[in-house]
């Protein structure tokens, strides 16, 4: 029984070996032999991708970091940051002026 699986397994990994050719000759054609994907070409758009990654991560740092060395501006006449002119308006008054 063991002879039996090997020969079914030789068989199997055959027609996959086979039918992977048939495949990979068939994208050949289709797309074309310089636009097949390959691990090299796989691995180099990898690299640029996480190149380009490492760039914006470095221009977001950049940024962050000439923002947190600019002084904080307030606003002028008020004491409390983040205040509004409608800060002292009552919730009527707002409800009656919609």
């Amino acid at each position: 029984m063991a002879s039996d699986e090997s020969g079914f397994a030789a068989l199997s990994r055959t027609v996959v070996s086979y039918a992977a050719e048939l495949i990979a000759g068939v994208e050949r054609r289709v797309v074309g032999e310089e636009k097949m994907r390959t691990a090299r070409g796989n691995a180099w758009a990898a690299i640029c991708a996480d190149r380009a990654r490492a760039q914006a991560r470095a221009d977001m740092d950049a940024m962050v970091a000439v923002l947190a060395a600019q002084p904080r501006r307030r606003n002028a006449g008020s004491d409390a940051a983040g205040s509004s002119p409608l800060s002292s308006v009552s919730p009527a008054a707002l409800a009656t002026s919609r």
